[in-house]
């Protein structure tokens, strides 16, 4: 991409500005609390205008602070239609694979049994959250974060930080040890594997939507309205909550991060 100028980046705004989101983000939640609204929807109308904020000020910072002159093409936001429905594609799919292993696991134990019920409300609302949650989360963490830690540290290294601080804002630390140290795991390997995604789309954003949003939406669709998990089943096999800490899940992401051989360097195969 074009650069209007030379980065000028200082350690205080890369720190300062997803503190800045986050705080407003908090301030909203907390406005909607005080206005009577009730907890579960808080944040759902917090995320919005928080997402608003994001959007508009980040193709700001990444020309003022990045020195690029057309910032939407240089996130992977803004490309021809056919490219971006491909890499769109591409994640799905492997959404949808990684989806697939863990039912068969969950299957083969035993530990599920199938009580189709979809609503078309379900399936709505398991679009849109995958959509929304796919976007802005992409768009910061592989769209902002990984640029910026790959101008101050290289590619490598923003890489493989990117993934671990996406880990961490996810992470449950009430878990028991083993736990909280497989949902770690699967969530940087998931951080990892959406970095890859993005690099092996020469730096498209919509594969890592794709797959990210695929997972998020396929498995609400999923546990809400095609399977029930037997409440006894182990946790080291289901994950806590969702099955990105489980071996299933940990397993089938290890194998899409290797897939993508040799992993640890600038690849331009998809």
């Amino acid at each position: 991409m074009t650069r209007s100028a030379r980065p000028k980046l200082h350690w205080r705004g890369t720190l300062l500005y997803p503190t800045a989101l986050v705080a407003f983000f908090l301030l909203l939640q907390w406005l909607a609390g005080w206005l009577g609204i009730a907890p579960a929807q808080q944040a759902a109308l917090a995320a919005l205008p928080a997402v608003a904020a994001l959007v508009i000020s980040l193709p700001l910072r990444v020309k003022r602070c990045w020195g690029i002159a057309h910032p939407w093409q240089h996130l992977g936001v803004i490309a021809p239609a056919s490219a971006v429905a491909r890499s769109l594609l591409r994640g799905l799919l492997k959404a949808l694979a990684l989806l697939a292993l863990v039912l068969i696991c969950l299957n083969l134990s035993g530990d599920i049994s199938w009580e189709p019920r979809l609503s078309g409300a379900l399936v709505l609302n398991a679009l849109c959250l995958g959509a929304g949650v796919g976007f802005a989360e992409e768009l910061l963490f592989r769209g902002w974060l990984m640029g910026e830690l790959s101008l101050w540290l290289g590619e490598q290294r923003g890489l493989w930080l990117q993934a671990v601080l996406f880990s961490m804002v996810h992470c449950r630390f009430d878990l028991p040890p083993l736990l909280l140290a497989g949902l770690l795991l699967g969530l940087l390997l998931l951080g990892l594997a959406l970095g890859l995604q993005r690099r092996a789309d020469h730096n498209l954003l919509w594969g890592a939507v794709g797959l990210h949003g695929g997972l998020v939406g396929g498995w609400l669709a999923l546990s809400a309205g095609v399977i029930v998990i037997d409440p006894n089943a182990p946790v080291w096999l289901t994950g806590p909550n969702n099955p990105i800490g489980g071996v299933e899940g940990v397993i089938g992401l290890a194998l899409l991060v290797l897939a993508r051989h040799p992993w640890w360097k600038t690849s331009k195969r998809r």
